[in-house]
């Protein structure tokens, strides 16, 4: 086979016409990116605010569990909230103006590992060596009893938090970490914002409080959190009722 040579004015158009091709795919791919935001997402962006809720519940209600970190104020004070749930318990830990504890749920069974400081009776320090970390457990007729479960009970926790007062409006698109969200705005942003995942599953991923009262972050939707109840040389039993002071 002869090989022809093109001639310079041949080569020019070839190469130009190869070129504009080129560029004219390059464009319409940007142009399809920029016409079609929410390109390889789940489809939430497409509902109605009222859906998109529903659809996000219905997706955290479909699984086991859950981790919760929240960095709150709460009348005035730091508050922060590191809990790994599932549909047996928690464990975790929970912060309050400074001070923490460690708060576990196994079924009906509520415990606390906390510092002497906490545990104490009144004016009287509990001594150091029976309460080192040891986990006390919670009587089921303490007061403080309902108020800690609350924290460590999955579906109690998202009823609290997804149920932002006033009328849901769908918001703007964000991300949390890498993962693109749909925004939804109660009252109009004065109740609060949720950003729900336009990737994969409609979890709800972040909630951002009114008021600049805290952020809580929902992550690890369906991975595995076992929990298991402390052994009798690990737990202090102070009978029918906490320590005044602690919890």
């Amino acid at each position: 086979m002869t090989v022809i040579p093109l001639g310079r004015a041949r080569r020019s158009a070839v190469v130009g016409a190869l070129s504009a091709g080129l560029f004219a795919g390059i464009t319409g791919l940007v142009g399809c990116s920029s016409e079609d935001p929410d390109a390889g997402t789940n489809g939430m962006a497409d509902l109605s605010a009222a859906k998109i809720h529903s659809q996000a519940r219905a997706a955290a209600d479909s699984v086991a569990s859950v981790t919760v970190n929240a960095d709150l104020v709460v009348k005035g004070q730091p508050y922060k909230i590191d809990m790994k749930l599932n549909s047996d318990g928690g464990t975790g830990k929970i912060t309050d103006n400074g001070v923490s504890f460690r708060l576990l749920r196994v079924g009906d069974d509520v415990f606390m590992q906390a510092d002497a400081a906490l545990l104490k009776e009144g004016d009287k320090p509990a001594k150091p060596s029976k309460l080192s970390d040891k986990y006390v457990k919670v009587p089921e007729d303490d007061p403080k009893y309902k108020r800690l479960r609350a924290y460590t009970d999955k579906g109690d926790l998202l009823d609290m938090l997804l149920d932002l007062p006033g009328k849901l409006t769908k918001g703007d698109r964000s991300t949390v970490g890498s993962v693109r969200t749909i925004q939804l705005a109660a009252g109009n942003g004065d109740g609060g914002t949720i950003d729900v995942s336009l990737e994969g599953e409609p979890y709800p991923l972040r909630l951002v409080r009114a008021g600049g009262a805290g952020t809580l972050k929902l992550s690890d939707w369906g991975q595995s959190v076992t929990v298991e109840a402390p052994a009798k040389n690990e737990m202090v039993d102070f009978g029918s009722q906490l320590p005044k002071s602690a919890g």
